[in-house]
């Protein structure tokens, strides 16, 4: 979900940042920079700063803030991937999401004017380092003690330090409340209602780490030029950050919402299913399952750039395109050696040019779909796996994206390796030149 947002955030543009934070409670690794895969994964080089950050909801608008207080361009990402007790009422409000924004000096579509935080231990809800789920507390306790208390307190005071009243503020994204509180907390402070940004609850459900830039995302996909938003994240406190909407922003707001992006997805219909994918449900595999899914470390770090990077080869020779990419041309009529140079994969488009559905096959959404994917215009052919397809969306001939994910698990180590698969080509206007 980190690459995803990060690929949309960058939008192709060659240009790497100075500095990556990523941001999560749930980040797959606990001792492993988890921003360091998402810069090879995006091919940005390796003289990227890269910044893990963590421990609780705030860490991605704390991380916005990081950013916006340096004068390097910083992509800040956050993603979550928040697990709730099978059943329980937080199972229907959590979601599982991504956003990445990108800060810096230059013709940016908004520009800060301040931040404040409120650094608050109240406790809300909690996940000790041995629990796989939150423990949530009282919530009418939770707002009259914390959101009603803190948030108020919080926005008078950035707007006092802004020389601003209500009435200056455009829209408003509060994250970390509910949307009754929410209208509450503005109405009390004196703004009209009608501001508030929807919470893409209904959407979504709440995405931890990532939910108060997935809705600044919408705020400033709907703004204007000279309009001004109040962001306002709470958690262990309030993080709170003001904007103004530039002159650049009317040309960044052909880009679809992300209400749009959310609902582009493939929904999951079967319960038993998502739990198993979320590790929640021990199901049975069968005996092809019963095997050391070791991971060789020696051949991982040799083809780091095919694996993480989808980087293949281009001739220098005769132009010929190849993955992986090897010593030597794939091309007959050419055979060169030691003439390749990179060629990233990864904003390609692909047509299916065979597939096969294996229900045998280790799948943790069965059946496993994989076969040949061919490029018409740069030639040659990958075989993969294929992902996001119903059984009867995918035919030969249809168009591909890739995408990072999730290629297999090692139980045993705690271990998991990632590829790129191909799904369904993106219906949101993506410009991915074949």
């Amino acid at each position: 979900m980190a690459v995803e947002a990060a690929r949309s955030c960058l939008g192709g543009q060659d240009a790497a940042p100075d500095v990556i934070r990523f941001a999560s409670t749930t980040a797959p690794f606990s001792d492993r920079a988890n921003a360091v895969i998402i810069n090879e994964a995006l091919n940005l080089g390796n003289t990227v700063r890269c910044a893990d950050a963590s421990g609780f909801l705030g860490s991605g608008i704390a991380a916005l803030i990081d950013g916006l207080s340096q004068e390097s361009t910083n992509l800040v990402i956050a993603s979550d991937r928040r697990l709730a007790r099978p059943g329980s009422v937080s199972e229907m409000n959590v979601g599982h999401g991504a956003a990445a924004v990108m800060t810096g000096l230059g013709d940016c579509i908004a520009r800060c004017i301040g931040t404040y935080v409120i650094a608050a231990d109240f406790v809300d809800h909690y996940r000790s380092s041995d629990m796989e789920t939150d423990y949530y507390l009282e919530e009418r306790w939770v707002r009259d003690e914390g959101h009603l208390r803190l948030i108020p307190s919080a926005i008078a005071k950035i707007l006092d330090d802004a020389a601003f009243v209500p009435a200056d503020i455009d829209r408003i994204v509060m994250a970390g409340v509910e949307a009754s509180t929410a209208r509450k907390i503005v109405e009390s402070t004196g703004f009209d209602s009608s501001a508030i940004v929807d919470n893409l609850q209904e959407d979504c459900g709440a995405t931890g780490a990532a939910h108060a830039l997935l809705m600044l995302r919408t705020a400033l996909a709907n703004a204007n030029a000279g309009e001004r938003i109040l962001v306002v994240d709470f958690a262990q406190g309030v993080q709170a950050i003001l904007l103004e909407a530039t002159a650049a922003i009317s040309a960044a707001n052909n880009a679809p919402l992300a209400s749009r992006e959310i609902m582009s997805g493939r929904v999951e219909e079967n319960y038993v299913r998502f739990l198993a994918a979320c590790d929640q449900l021990k199901i049975d595999r069968g005996l092809r399952a019963e095997r050391d899914n070791r991971t060789a470390m020696s051949v991982f770090n040799r083809h780091r750039a095919d694996l993480t990077g989808f980087v293949g080869g281009k001739c220098r020779r005769c132009g010929s395109r190849q993955f992986p990419k090897g010593t030597a041309c794939t091309n007959p009529e050419c055979r060169a050696i030691g003439e390749m140079d990179d060629e990233p994969y990864r904003d390609k488009v692909g047509r299916v040019k065979s597939y096969t559905e294996d229900w045998l096959a280790i799948s943790s959404s069965a059946p496993l779909r994989y076969g040949n994917v061919a490029f018409g215009k740069d030639g040659g052919v990958i075989m993969m796996e294929f992902t996001d397809f119903d059984s009867d969306d995918l035919k030969v001939g249809s168009d591909v994206r890739f995408v990072f994910r999730i290629k297999d698990k090692d139980p045993n180590r705690g271990f998991r390796r990632y590829f790129w698969k191909a799904a369904p080509a993106n219906e949101l206007g993506e410009n991915f030149d074949g």
